[in-house]
């Protein structure tokens, strides 16, 4: 994994309205759990497409501060979200490993599980996303100098 892929606002805002559309489609959801700090920005983009007020945030950590990833004793949770059930979105803005869904799945069987991107290792983990990514290093607008 050499190349980077730049992705910019408007075709990450399209693809975020496209996964609203697929969202739509698969349910009625009506609470928004995003994960930080990659989920912010799509939970809010999701939260007024859907007119969903009820979002919360978990703070999920599976990388260190030398972006080497934890093990999964070590991960951080932590965040005081109530109740999940089956009208629960859990949001992310990429399922590259599927790592962190597969831990928060355990956590959080019920909810539904959304990404905007999904690499092929990913992809399995999320019950819904807007857009299949190759295994690339993807750059996002906020990630930009």
């Amino acid at each position: 994994m050499t190349e980077k892929i730049y992705i910019n606002w408007s075709e990450f805002h399209q693809d975020v309205k496209d996964l609203c559309k697929k969202i739509k489609e698969s349910g009625e959801f009506d609470k928004i759990i995003a994960i930080s700090r990659g989920g912010l920005i799509p939970a809010a983009i999701i939260a007024y497409e859907l007119n969903i007020r009820n979002t919360e945030t978990i703070n999920f950590s599976s990388y260190d501060g030398n972006y080497e990833r934890r093990r999964d004793e070590e991960i951080e949770i932590s965040g005081h979200i109530g109740n999940v059930n089956e009208k629960t979105l859990v949001i992310d803005d990429l399922s590259d490993s599927g790592r962190t869904y597969e831990i928060l799945r355990r956590v959080y069987p019920q909810a539904k599980f959304v990404t905007v991107y999904a690499k092929a290792k990913g992809a399995p983990q999320v019950d819904v996303f807007a857009k299949a990514m190759p295994d690339e290093w993807l750059v996002f607008p906020w990630d930009v100098e």
